[in-house]
């Protein structure tokens, strides 16, 4: 957990810059509630559904979020020190007329390649002192100054220009909102805000800056049906819901914001209005099934910007996402989504990274497929920015049905992933994470294949001709490539090795242990602390250097020492799989010799991945 604070009314920030957080809603929202105040005229939501400005291309439930969706946010600049940004003081970016001139930008320049959101994120109720509004049903009212025009005229501007309009929420009753319990909800007689909360007043979200939602009582669901029907009735066609746990560095029943999500998904659906759910931030993957039940998007990280002075560093945390993503890759698919946030990669000085780091950051998300909406000023995109943005090949390999991609490597500063088409060419990105240049080489045998296949690369638009069983690249530091492969060659014909067969050997607490999803129902678990796992009569005709597949298991990423023979081995970090039930792939290369060999998989005084099966080329 990486972890800050702020002064009242978000001063200076102090303590780790690794992250920080919408902070700025505890402090306003702890050191002064407003009161409730008297409600504005487009805040009290009637029965009848606003038809203005709909949206086109989701206006059924079944059409939200069939593929990653594409726009700009406003939180990266509202957060960020760069000079001129937020001149009347911390987060004043804010503004409809900033957001107005951006969602013109959008439309003049992105929308043609299919950014078509427009998502005003947290402050649109707070005043320039971060004071929030609400009205008389403890719904967040827009500040006045902020908005003048209100949220529906912002709304009807955006969808004039042929964009979709987002909004944002905190989970829970924020306490500004609560106004002594003794507020009406709207549209539910007899309910007040008293009996929508616990009579301990218990608090949840990642920052506590509301009390948590009592859904036994009947008026809970009616406060989110009121809000998500005021939403729907201005025209918003996307809400963020922040702060859900468990996630947002949080955990326990309090910050258990499940039935919070479910509640937003029924009373989204009760509106008649089709509005795509995103909830946030750094997700509990263990309730992974939750949130693509109930809702259309997920955050699977912290927030991607630095909170200094550009938008984000590459350190502060644009290169976590290597390490924390490959969780998550079979958990997303048409309906929902995994968030790897923001993809500040349009302005070079305002981004704060080089360019090599800039494709970088657009091409891992890209393969993840994550949604892809820009934080940077629509309105000084630089040449090289606009070119990342626009690559309409690169933004194909987000947008089309693959699979999002994995490691096929283990994670270390030099990696290379994949995924495989619809078409039986692959998607490949090779990375280097490291601080220096680097060579980077993926292997075909590593996708199963043999022989030469083509190469397009796909942020220079060239072919680049075939290539035999290999592809290397020289990269800057923190650099990538991103091709497209066609085999033309045949399957690679591989000996199969089950770990748990009684030929191999185990030492230390190194165990066999079921697993249903291991391809002979079992693999070899409890590597910790100088455990081994030696699999025994590796059999190979020739001698070479062998591109050696390894199917394991590993909730977390975990490193594991593998050699062969009597060699000394090298540590590898291999990606998590998402959870102890799940097996996936990464290859390792190893030297064999003509005949018998060993392979070993080694602990040191660590824990490691389980071993599921290991693959070997039949040939080099």
């Amino acid at each position: 957990m990486r972890s800050s604070s702020f002064s009242a009314l978000r001063g200076a920030l102090t303590g780790s810059p690794r992250r920080t957080f919408r902070a700025t809603l505890v402090l306003a929202l702890t050191a002064g509630l407003a009161a409730a105040v008297p409600a504005a005229a487009e805040a009290t939501a009637g029965p009848a559904r606003s038809t203005t400005g709909a949206a086109t291309s989701a206006d059924t439930a079944s059409g939200l979020a069939a593929k990653p969706y594409m726009g700009w946010s406003s939180w990266s600049m509202q957060s960020s020190s760069y000079p001129g940004l937020n001149p009347d003081g911390n987060y004043s970016y804010l503004t409809e007329a900033n957001v107005l001139k951006q969602a013109d930008a959008l439309a003049g320049t992105l929308k043609n390649y299919g950014y078509d959101h427009v998502n005003i994120d947290a402050g649109w109720w707070m005043d320039n002192n971060w004071k929030p509004g609400y009205d008389q049903y403890g719904r967040q009212t827009p500040d006045p100054v902020r908005f003048p025009r209100g949220m529906k005229a912002v709304a009807d501007h955006i969808h004039a220009k042929g964009l979709k309009a987002g909004i944002y929420l905190p989970v829970g009753l924020e306490k500004g909102g609560y106004g002594d319990g003794k507020l009406p909800i709207w549209n539910a007689p007899g309910c007040t805000t008293a009996d929508i909360v616990y009579p301990d007043l218990r608090t949840t979200n990642g920052w506590d800056s509301a009390y948590k939602l009592n859904f036994d009582n009947p008026c809970a669901q009616k406060y989110i049906d009121s809000q998500a029907q005021m939403f729907a009735d201005w025209g918003y066609d996307f809400l963020k819901l922040d702060g859900v746990g468990p996630g947002s560095f949080k955990s326990g029943d309090n910050y258990d914001n499940v039935a919070d999500v479910a509640a937003w998904h029924k009373a989204i659906a009760g509106t008649g209005r089709p509005i795509h759910l995103e909830i946030s931030w750094s997700l509990d993957i263990a309730h992974a099934a939750d949130w693509k039940k109930y809702s259309n998007g997920w955050r699977i990280d912290t927030d991607v910007e630095c909170y200094c002075n550009t938008l984000v560093s590459w350190e502060n945390s644009v290169n976590d996402r290597w390490n924390d993503a490959p969780a998550w890759s079979r958990k997303a698919g048409p309906g929902g989504w995994n968030d790897l946030d923001a993809i500040d990669v349009g302005n070079g000085e305002m981004d704060g990274l080089t360019k090599a780091e800039r494709q970088s950051y657009m091409t891992l998300w890209a393969i993840n497929k994550s949604p892809l909406y820009t934080g940077d000023d629509l309105t000084k995109l630089d040449s090289y920015g606009l070119s990342l943005l626009t690559n309409k090949e690169v933004i194909a390999v987000d947008q089309n049905d693959s699979p999002v991609a994995r490691p096929v490597t283990p994670v270390g500063d030099q990696q290379v992933w994949g995924t495989k088409n619809s078409d039986g060419s692959y998607t490949v990105a090779l990375f280097n994470l490291g601080d220096s240049p680097a060579s980077v080489t993926a292997d075909w045998a590593s996708f199963g294949f043999t022989d030469a296949a083509s190469v397009r690369d796909l942020w220079s638009h060239r072919n680049l001709g075939r290539y035999k069983s290999s592809i290397t690249a020289t990269l800057p530091a923190h650099g990538s490539r991103l091709f497209t492969v066609t085999p033309g060659g045949t399957r690679v014909a591989t000996t199969g090795y089950e770990a748990e067969s009684p030929d191999n050997t185990v030492t230390g607490n190194a165990s066999v242990a079921t697993c249903d999803s291991c391809s002979g129902g079992k693999k070899v678990g409890n590597l910790y602390l100088d455990s081994k796992l030696q699999f025994n009569n590796v059999t190979v005709k020739k001698a070479g250097i062998y591109t050696v597949n390894v199917a394991y298991v590993s909730g977390d990423p975990r490193a594991v020492t593998v050699y062969s023979n009597s060699g000394h081995g090298t540590s590898l970090k291999f990606p998590s799989t998402g959870d102890w039930g799940t097996a996936e792939t990464v290859s390792v290369q190893l030297a064999l010799k003509a005949g018998s060999n060993t392979i070993t998989f080694a602990s040191g005084g660590d824990y490691s991945p389980d071993i599921d099966r290991i693959d070997v080329p039949k040939s080099v």
